[in-house]
């Protein structure tokens, strides 16, 4: 693979167009401003502002992919890697991301008279107006989509007890699929597995192949019981994320020791921020098409603090960026750790597995009708 594809260190011209910005540094003398960042770090929980920054420590031994892996084979991660994913993870599976100008699922709403493409996740609009989500959501009620390569890295991770959580924004349930435990999987945008009648007093419970079925038949789904719109227990906007997140975030964040992410852009909160709250010293390893994570807070760089990825300049001691699909990232990182084979014979075990269910399915159904 290409050193192109690595980003964690620049140019002594580069970082010092950084140094530029006369950004406050951790290790600011002003105690005034030292105790404001302290308030907020704590309030925020940042897991910043400590005496740990005031000098630039040595935690990975090269700025790069090989420095991440050093890293873990030195036994630094003591079964606390937390992944954070996006859709970048499942695009190789068939399933498109949102954003993509051609093939994201935003750019298959031209046929509906939408104030914007985002409306159709907006609960007040979906209240109103059900109908271009339920013609969507064929594309994310897939009936043959399989785990990729980054699904099946996440396994292996947690079958070497390396694991201690994996956060989503997907709602594919790939992860599950791919054998990872569901106590190890935050969903942090909801899952499409269960739906609820949207009707509080009411509240039915309807699962995935009920689901499917009134989808897959082009039909609003409807409660049984009362009538109402039956909605997927994805979150959209206008809702709050699951208790299960906020809880947990609280929890396992401090505890981090490797924080791996993967495939997203990084905007959408509060899922963004979560970078911030591992610990000072925590390495952060982003596998993407493109940087992410890395737009300044003007509020935050005035009290001093460094929030989000820090890929470039003389400062940088712990992010590193490889630029490229998901797939080849988690591949080369699996071969650098000397996994390569055990990973493979994961996959295509697996993949037979899910063949054999398939097949298995279609006779069920071939046999009732």
């Amino acid at each position: 693979m290409s050193e192109d594809h690595v980003i964690g260190s620049v140019s002594k011209e580069k970082a010092g167009s950084v140094s530029g910005n006369h950004r406050l540094t951790a290790g600011s003398p002003d105690k005034e401003m030292d105790g404001l960042r302290r308030w907020f770090s704590d309030k925020l929980a940042l897991g910043l502002g400590n005496d740990d920054l005031c000098e630039k420590p040595k935690v990975l031994s090269e700025m790069n992919i090989d420095g991440i892996v050093d890293y873990i084979k030195a036994g630094n991660c003591n079964a606390n890697i937390i992944t954070m994913a996006g859709a970048g993870i499942s695009t190789s599976a068939g399933i498109p991301d949102f954003r993509s100008p051609t093939s994201g699922l935003y750019s298959k709403l031209q046929g509906f008279d939408l104030p914007s493409p985002e409306a159709i996740f907006q609960i007040d609009y979906f209240k109103k107006h059900p109908e271009p989500f339920f013609a969507l959501a064929k594309e994310l009620y897939p009936s043959s989509y399989r785990p990729t390569p980054c699904h099946y890295l996440l396994r292996l991770l947690h079958e070497k007890g390396l694991l201690l959580r994996h956060y989503t924004q997907n709602v594919d349930g790939l992860e599950r699929v791919a054998g990872i435990p569901e106590e190890k999987i935050v969903e942090a945008h909801g899952t499409l597995h269960t739906s609820h009648c949207i009707d509080s007093k009411c509240a039915k419970e309807y699962n995935l192949e009920w689901m499917k079925r009134k989808i897959t038949s082009e039909v609003v789904p409807r409660c049984e019981e009362c009538n109402s719109i039956v909605k997927p227990d994805a979150v959209f906007f206008g809702e709050s994320v699951p208790k299960r997140f906020s809880r947990l975030a609280e929890e396992d964040f401090p505890r981090c020791d490797l924080l791996i992410i993967l495939g997203t852009s990084l905007v959408v909160q509060p899922f963004s921020s979560l970078v911030d709250r591992v610990p000072p010293k925590c390495p952060r390893l982003l596998i993407n098409l493109e940087e992410a994570g890395n737009e300044q807070n003007p509020v935050m760089v005035v009290l001093g603090f460094s929030c989000g990825l820090q890929f470039h300049g003389a400062d940088n001691f712990r992010d590193v960026a490889w630029l490229g699909s998901c797939d080849d990232g988690c591949l080369l990182l699996a071969d650098k750790l000397g996994w390569k084979d055990e990973l493979q014979s994961l996959i295509e075990t697996e993949l037979q597995r899910l063949k054999s269910q398939e097949v298995s399915a279609q006779a069920y159904v071939t046999v009732k009708d």
